[in-house]
């Protein structure tokens, strides 16, 4: 961490987690190198809280920012763990990225409501009535969290400003749709997995708020987007199943978005989960590699 950073006024509550500076190595794998773990307040127009996981040394690096999804329940919301991908977060760390998991405001922080534009309480969590629910506001506000995070390890010179990679989960992978539709000339391509909003209404499987809305939503993010996308989804995910994925995927290609997808086999007791489990790794990494390869 550099000096700018404790001249935030949030910054220096990074002093509190300096206990989890903890260097790691990777096991097993051709590519692995030596990693350091931090935890970073970043001093955004938005201040909040993101686990960081570079290789070591200088850099610059190219650059991974990671969006988790949402949760609807205050309890949930209130353990929300500081760092939920840590596995995955590594994988690309050994693989010579640095990057970024910001943990949305609201998470053990101040909650956001700005209603007229779909955006209530933590990280921006609801899209409002299911009778007319917005999914695009709430996709393009952490899209600009995402933008203000390019920005910032841009200025403190730790990036590769013209690299960077978006991997998004669940609201988070739905906000990385979502940013892909800006078009922003440092990022260079998108990975998501099981994307999407208003997933399993009334805690019901496969009860989505508005089907036929998301899909209309997915179609207008296609119509200016064309950063090349991976789409990972899983055939047991009980908020955006097969059939829903598939609408989503068809209406964003039609409408000109640069996606490939990829359904996968049943993961667990629900697949949404998948990318947050460490057994995960070995099936979703080759697709991952074999698209990023691609994109040179």
């Amino acid at each position: 961490m550099c000096q700018q950073n404790l001249r935030s006024p949030v910054a220096a509550l990074m002093l509190l987690f300096a206990t989890l500076l903890t260097p790691s190595r990777a096991d097993d794998q051709a590519k692995s190198r030596p990693i350091q773990e931090e935890i970073w307040a970043l001093p955004l127009p938005l201040p909040m809280f993101a686990y960081l996981v570079r290789p070591v040394g200088d850099g610059p690096f190219p650059l991974v920012i990671m969006n988790h999804g949402v949760s609807l329940n205050p309890t949930d919301r209130g353990f929300f763990p500081l760092v939920e991908f840590r596995d995955a977060a590594k994988w690309f760390a050994m693989r010579g990225y640095l990057v970024v998991a910001p943990v949305g405001t609201g998470y053990g922080a101040a909650a956001i409501d700005i209603p007229e534009h779909g955006l209530y309480g933590p990280f921006f969590s609801k899209v409002g009535r299911c009778t007319n629910p917005n999914f695009r506001s709430p996709g393009l506000a952490v899209a600009q969290v995402d933008l203000w995070i390019i920005d910032y390890m841009t200025a403190e010179k730790r990036i590769l400003p013209k690299d960077v990679i978006v991997v998004g989960q669940s609201a988070g992978g739905w906000a990385s749709i979502a940013l892909s539709s800006l078009n922003p000339p440092q990022v260079k391509a998108i990975i998501t997995f099981a994307a999407g909003r208003g997933g399993r209404v009334d805690g019901k499987p496969n009860n989505n708020c508005a089907p036929d809305k998301l899909v209309e939503a997915t179609g207008e993010f296609g119509r200016t987007s064309r950063i090349p996308m991976l789409w990972i989804y899983i055939e047991n995910d009980t908020f955006f199943g097969p059939a829903l994925s598939k609408r989503m995927h068809e209406a964003f290609t039609a409408a000109g978005g640069k996606a490939e997808y990829r359904l996968m086999p049943p993961f667990g007791n629900d697949g949404h989960f998948f990318i947050g489990s460490p057994d995960a790794i070995p099936i979703w990494s080759p697709v991952v590699t074999k698209f990023l390869d691609e994109q040179g």
